[in-house]
């Protein structure tokens, strides 16, 4: 046990995830080049670094901050685009804090799909295939795809895979028309 704590403390346990955000964070979007916190890595990778906290009135989430807070690192891969108004993309954590890709994705206007504390009430277009799915997605899409570590007794590299739900399935089939 605490061999894993000690590799989650030092932030090199693996963490990446599966998510469908609003909007397409593409490396030629010269909006996010504006955003403060946001860099470009080789490959088109969004690579978010802020600090986050407690929000100041609502102690339930988490807000962006550049000064205070616990450091927070995000780096984000376009996976596929549904047109302009969706795509899947894969985080992954260099840290791990609570709500962090999820804040992350909200700071950089690219909320996810059914997240309704950090998405707010943002919707796809009805017109739009896979509109009537995604604006009733009942949960944030958001899937821990694989968790890697080393195993603190025979040091042999781990790593665990999850697949898909259904629900996240379908939202994605239904979004790529």
């Amino acid at each position: 046990h605490h061999g894993l704590a000690e590799q989650f403390a030092a932030h090199t346990a693996r963490r990446r995830y599966l998510a469908v955000c609003h909007g397409v964070p593409d490396a030629g979007d010269p909006r996010l080049k504006g955003v403060k916190g946001v860099s470009f890595e080789p490959g088109g990778v969004l690579k978010i670094t802020t600090q986050l906290a407690r929000h100041k009135t609502d102690r339930q989430r988490q807000a962006v901050l550049f000064g205070g807070g616990r450091h927070a690192v995000t780096r984000v891969t376009l996976e596929k685009r549904f047109g302009t108004h969706a795509a899947l993309v894969r985080c992954t954590l260099e840290t791990g804090r609570t709500h962090q890709i999820r804040v992350h994705m909200a700071h950089v206007g690219h909320a996810l799909v059914g997240d309704q504390v950090y998405g707010g009430r943002r919707k796809i277009k009805s017109d739009v295939p896979g509109a009537d799915i995604a604006n009733t997605f009942s949960r944030q899409a958001l899937h821990a795809e694989t968790l890697g570590f080393v195993h603190p007794v025979t040091e042999e590299t781990m790593d665990f895979t999850s697949p898909l739900p259904s629900e996240l399935k379908q939202l994605i089939g239904a979004l790529d028309g």
